[in-house]
């Protein structure tokens, strides 16, 4: 047997050294990376996340606060906290593929079977999931224009086409969604509270739109800011569940549970849903620290109960600051607002960057002149105004006003 080994020259030749001789053998082109993308991978446009507080910290060299996702300022549950320091010495095992008993937790809190619900790393990994397994090129989803941007992304990296629903009032246009629906389409994707804007749609237009969506479409139903709204009229999800209904039912861990970086939510639907759902999910997909902290969380309800107050309050505080100073904001039910400064939102979102202050530019979302911005403590929404305040007086090229009302579907 001859053993060689190779070395590689400037040429592009790979130098081979048998047991007798030296030879040059020319090297195999590399494949363009461009090459062998899917077509449609070149018209995605990546999520961007919010920019992290620490890296803000290092640059300004000074402590900064974030109001850019959405997040609990009160931070965890301590019973969370507790529940993750009792399991730290298990780190080493893989967690409960299925998440049994965290599921189960669940199935009692919403009266639902067991079989009816589906773990995932965020509610936004069973987003992309619903899209692995119903989508393919050729398949069409349906988004509202401006809603949560991982929904059209699930749908792009499938090749599906994609068609767009303009917003009535800043809300959801369910009329118009449903009649977007086409031979091709498959699923559809809706937030309840949406986000960025904070609008809701009741539990009775919901009914009327899925009364008119055929049985072979799944809708999404988005609810990660569920827990913030108070409003009575606003969903009865879970009965649609139960009745065997065409929709995936989505929660979340990352708002008021204020278990973000652990990355944990969870789905409920039909049970044939949700064991085409398993057959394609990523094993080992809640970690087993995300698991017990989701127990726990759950049966926090003073956690749970003072997020709420306090969320309350300060929508109170920062809405009426915000009318008094004469700035336009969407009324929102969730813990987060739409604020239309007329102004570049990018720039603005800069400036406040500079004051200490990080909030989300709304851009990409189809709002050019607004600022997404997470109702945050007391303190913190304090700083908040005053920034805002002085970043309003520094003069900036007046921007158009946000929104659209009319509908239009684009694909």
């Amino acid at each position: 047997m001859i053993h060689s080994r190779a070395t590689t020259d400037i040429i592009g030749h790979a130098l081979v050294k048998g047991d007798w001789d030296l030879k040059l053998v020319p090297l195999m082109p590399m494949v363009s990376i461009r090459e062998i993308l899917p077509p449609w991978s070149s018209r995605i446009v990546p999520y961007p996340p919010g920019k992290p507080v620490e890296e803000v910290e290092r640059e300004l060299g000074r402590p900064a606060i974030k109001l850019a996702s959405n997040e609990n300022p009160l931070g965890p549950s301590p019973k969370a906290q507790e529940a993750i320091r009792r399991v730290l010495d298990r780190l080493h095992l893989y967690p409960d593929g299925h998440g049994y008993y965290l599921r189960e937790r669940l199935a009692i809190l919403h009266n639902l079977e067991m079989n009816r619900i589906i773990l995932g790393a965020g509610s936004t990994d069973l987003i992309e999931l619903v899209a692995k397994t119903f989508l393919t090129a050729g398949d069409e989803a349906i988004v509202s224009e401006s809603s949560f941007h991982i929904y059209r992304l699930a749908a792009q990296e499938m090749g599906a086409g994609l068609v767009t629903v303009r917003m009535r009032n800043y809300t959801c246009d369910l009329a118009a969604i449903a009649r977007a629906v086409s031979q091709r389409t498959k699923v559809i994707y809706l937030g309840n509270p949406n986000n960025p804007t904070g609008t809701m749609f009741t539990a009775d237009d919901f009914e009327r739109f899925l009364d008119a969506i055929p049985s072979r479409v799944l809708v999404v139903l988005d609810e990660a800011y569920h827990e913030y709204v108070r409003r009575p009229d606003y969903s009865r999800s879970l009965d649609l569940v139960r009745a065997g209904r065409n929709v995936l039912v989505l929660r979340t861990f990352s708002k008021v549970y204020g278990l973000a970086g652990l990355r944990l939510g969870y789905g409920m639907g039909h049970p044939d849903l949700i064991e085409a759902l398993n057959r394609v999910r990523s094993p080992f997909n809640a970690s087993s620290v995300a698991q017990v902290a989701g127990r726990a969380a759950l049966d926090d309800s003073e956690h749970v109960e003072r997020s709420l107050a306090l969320n309350a309050r300060e929508m109170k505080f920062v809405t009426e600051e915000l009318t008094i100073a004469g700035i336009r904001y969407i009324p929102s039910v969730a813990n987060f607002l739409l604020i239309d400064t007329g102004r570049d939102c990018e720039e603005d979102f800069i400036r406040l960057l500079h004051e200490g202050v990080i909030v989300r530019p709304m851009k990409l979302y189809g709002f050019p002149t607004a600022i997404r911005v997470t109702l945050g403590t007391h303190a913190d929404n304090e700083v908040f105004l005053e920034a805002l305040q002085r970043v309003m007086n520094i003069p900036a090229a007046v921007g158009s006003a946000t929104g659209g009302a009319a509908e239009t579907v684009q694909t």
